[in-house]
């Protein structure tokens, strides 16, 4: 499978490659061709005035009752015109050759992150369906301990929680984008959301330690379920990434009129030309140890949203001695 996607890839980075040659040798063609004509009817007007000349020198009378000045003028203003037509054409040509390419490669390149999130998502639905569907088949036909039924049934619950996470993703991002949601602004205890999201986390992942310092009692203005979907996008982020039985921390305090939350791991961090594209849509960090996590490259994406829409601000850092920070601001 992932040999038939790879060959797939090349085949189209192949086909696009050609097309983008045979984009520029057009265009190249083009050029030359408005050099080629700009040459000749530069040729042509010197024969023309020369010929004029060569009339009036010769004492050969002129219907038009050219003068020896009034031909060097024409001549003149005839190169002045087609140096000017010329540069206009050429300008034209160039930016408007310029414009289509971006276009066509920026429509590329949406259409490859496209599909391969469409690729991320059939996989993140796959996965817990199938890991669901076993769980409750082993339940159905054998008889199982209370600890193994048990045991089964936390794992068919931590993958329908995938589920969910993916579907609120997927719809909420498609709301925000065409408009279609409405945001509901009320006043939410953020520390007790927080501390119910790292709870949440805590059974999803019972191997995984979380260390929250969370202040108490801070209130802000805002959308519950948008706030709870980015603080959830985020801890699912640093766990995901974060190396072996590392811990993730996450911080909540207020200084002044600033609310600040920090999510911290220790994975491998992000590179600084990462940084600056870890927050557009589809986008997944280039290296084998994030390619490999699961993920639709839509969860960051959607955060940052929707702390803009809160008048917030998130960026992220490094971790010393290594990993990530994502630090939220809030103003309220």
């Amino acid at each position: 499978m992932a040999a038939n996607e790879k060959i797939k890839t090349l085949f189209r980075i192949k086909k696009l490659r050609t097309v983008f040659i045979i984009y520029w040798v057009l265009l190249a063609y083009i050029i030359v061709a408005l050099v080629f004509w700009f040459i000749e009817l530069y040729r042509q007007n010197e024969t023309i005035a020369a010929f004029r000349l060569e009339q009036i020198q010769s004492g050969i009378p002129s219907n038009a009752g050219y003068t020896a000045s009034d031909v060097a003028k024409a001549r003149e203003g005839h190169i002045h015109q087609y140096i000017g037509e010329g540069v206009t054409f050429l300008l034209f040509i160039i930016g408007g050759a310029v414009f289509i390419f971006r276009i066509v490669r920026r429509q590329f390149k949406q259409s490859q992150q496209q599909q391969n999130f469409m690729m991320a998502v059939a996989h993140e639905l796959k996965t817990p369906i199938a890991v669901t569907k076993l769980n409750l088949e082993t339940i159905q036909k054998h008889k199982l301990s209370e600890e193994q039924q048990s045991r089964l049934l936390v794992n068919t619950l931590q993958e329908a929680n995938r589920l969910n996470d993916l579907c609120n993703n997927m719809l909420v991002a498609s709301q925000i984008e065409g408009g279609g949601y409405n945001m509901i602004n009320e006043q939410i205890e953020l520390s007790q959301l927080i501390k119910d999201c790292i709870h949440d986390f805590g059974i999803r992942f019972p191997k995984k330690t979380i260390i929250a310092n969370v202040a108490e009692h801070i209130i802000v203005n805002g959308d519950y379920l948008l706030l709870q979907l980015a603080i959830n996008n985020l801890v699912d982020n640093a766990i995901k990434y974060a190396d072996g039985k590392t811990p993730v921390h996450v911080s909540l305090h207020r200084a002044d009129n600033l609310i600040q939350i920090v999510i911290s791991d220790e994975g491998k961090g992000i590179t600084g030309e990462d940084k600056e594209r870890i927050f557009d849509k589809f986008y997944r960090v280039g290296n084998r140890h994030t390619k490999e996590a699961k993920g639709t490259g839509l969860g960051l994406y959607l955060t940052k949203k929707i702390i803009e829409q809160h008048k917030g601000s998130i960026i992220v850092t490094d971790n010393k001695p290594q990993g990530s920070n994502f630090v939220i601001d809030l103003y309220g």
